[in-house]
């Protein structure tokens, strides 16, 4: 057995929740065999680790090439144009322009967005900062799930959501959700379900900071406000 060291990026890191991964790994299996073993093992980012490349010391791989000990290893989400590419959980400052224009296209006569920012008063309690944070391949999951309720309730609706976690500042953008459809009451009710979805049942949390004490908040039933 070797110390196999396999880097991750931008959706696949997030859906699996750490940039790197560590294994213990036999000299005569092949990257195929590591790939099925991943999924079996972070069964939530299986989708995305199936359409993801291999690469061997910078260069890509087949899934029947042998592993060496002191190869560099990365497994690398498609660069553009999967759908896990529409819902995204982030630690980066959350680009509005970005997630709207992924559900812009020709046959889209209206666009509606939601943009949730911290706030700094709360019942007239003075908020200082928040912090949220995310069970990440389930919220990643379920994120994409209500895409997929959206697209039974309203088969044109294209949607696109970005939620940020870590340390933001009063008037950070925390979620953005944009959603397009050939007609503007169909994208304004999506995007409203869609936000009422999210506060149900993504489990992401936040920690508000008060001039006189902090305490968490979660998020399902609702409790969460944006």
């Amino acid at each position: 057995m070797m110390k196999v060291s396999i880097q991750l990026f931008a959706g696949l890191a997030e859906a699996i929740g750490s940039g790197t991964l560590e294994l213990d790994w036999g000299a005569e299996r092949n990257l195929g065999e590591m790939r099925n073993f991943l999924m079996e093992k972070y069964p939530d980012a299986a989708p995305l680790i199936r359409q993801s490349f291999f690469s061997v010391n910078h260069e890509y791989a087949d899934d029947k090439e042998l592993i060496e000990e002191g190869d560099e290893l990365a497994l690398i989400p498609p660069v553009s144009g999967g759908e896990e590419d529409y819902f995204l959980i982030t630690e980066e400052p959350v680009s509005i322009e970005q997630v709207i224009s992924k559900v812009v296209h020709p046959d889209a006569g209206a666009v509606n967005s939601f943009i949730g920012t911290v706030r700094e008063l709360t019942k007239g309690k003075k908020t200082l900062y928040l912090e949220y944070e995310a069970y990440v391949p389930m919220a990643l999951r379920k994120m994409k799930q209500i895409g997929d309720e959206i697209k039974k309730k309203w088969p044109d609706a294209k949607v696109a959501i970005t939620h940020r976690i870590g340390h933001l500042e009063i008037s950070d953008v925390a979620v953005v959700i944009a959603v397009s459809t050939p007609h503007r009451h169909d994208s304004f009710e999506a995007c409203r379900y869609a936000i009422e979805r999210i506060k149900e049942m993504v489990p992401i949390w936040k920690k508000e900071f008060w001039e006189d004490g902090e305490s968490w908040v979660g998020n399902q039933q609702g409790t969460i406000s944006y």
